[in-house]
């Protein structure tokens, strides 16, 4: 990564990371596949809805033929995370048009938002429109393709996870956490440290006792609280 802010650098940093969405995407679209959706559906779906891990559950949940309702509300509750990430990147364009910070927010992700925090440290903590336009963009056409191509090899693949697809987008955020960690220095490495342990053991408490399609959410808020204390408390 470099400070520059433009379209060119923003393929160039994202590449790696959309190249992740190869492998879930076409493992959402061999799931969708043996769902009984063609690849135009999948394709569709990964257009409208695009969010992975509420597009499995909505497959899922069509499988079952579950109530539309449910569905609709288990795929918000699933992506409400993107509420908290969206206001944390809208500060960098507060003096942007309202189409631009649409655009953003839309086609905002996990893994775009986890790059763009990276990329502050190398940009005197600052994002523009074309950077990450160029970002969210290039990885939607990624992961829509991907899972086109998944329907279209559906057949062809009866078990994903013998070619190690289902572990692609979990080694991609490893990734996306150790470039954050080595890079920011205005925190200490045994702060973050301190915060990944503690996200895990919360992750680990709260498989046991907080519903799955809230664990994300509520983590990601006592994660940032625990953060908080650490940082103020004994650093």
């Amino acid at each position: 990564m470099n400070a520059e802010l433009n379209r060119k650098t923003a393929i160039k940093e994202v590449l790696p990371t959309a190249l992740g969405y190869i492998g879930i995407g076409i493992a959402f679209g061999i799931v969708s596949k043996a769902a009984g959706l063609s690849a135009l559906q999948a394709g569709l779906m990964s257009l409208i809805a695009y969010g992975g891990s509420a597009q499995f559950i909505i497959v899922s949940m069509l499988l079952v033929h579950s109530p539309i309702i449910s569905i609709i509300t288990a795929a918000f509750l699933v992506n409400s995370r993107m509420i908290l990430m969206s206001l944390v990147t809208a500060k960098y364009f507060k003096n942007d048009s309202m189409l631009h910070n649409i655009l953003i927010g839309s086609l905002l992700t996990d893994e775009s938002f986890a790059l763009a925090m990276n990329k502050l440290n190398y940009t005197n903590n600052k994002l523009n429109f074309a950077w990450f336009d160029t970002a969210n963009w290039f990885a939607y056409f990624v992961w829509f393709f991907s899972s086109v191509l998944g329907a279209l090899v559906g057949n062809f693949i009866e078990n994903p996870t013998n070619l190690g697809i289902d572990f692609a987008l979990v080694a991609m955020f490893i990734g996306l956490l150790y470039l954050q960690m080595i890079s920011d220095k205005s925190l200490k490495l045994s702060l973050q440290l301190l915060v990944v342990v503690a996200t895990f053991i919360l992750v680990y408490l709260g498989l046991i006792f907080i519903p799955s399609n809230l664990l994300i959410i509520i983590v990601t808020l006592l994660g940032c609280a625990v953060g908080m204390v650490l940082k103020h408390v004994f650093f």
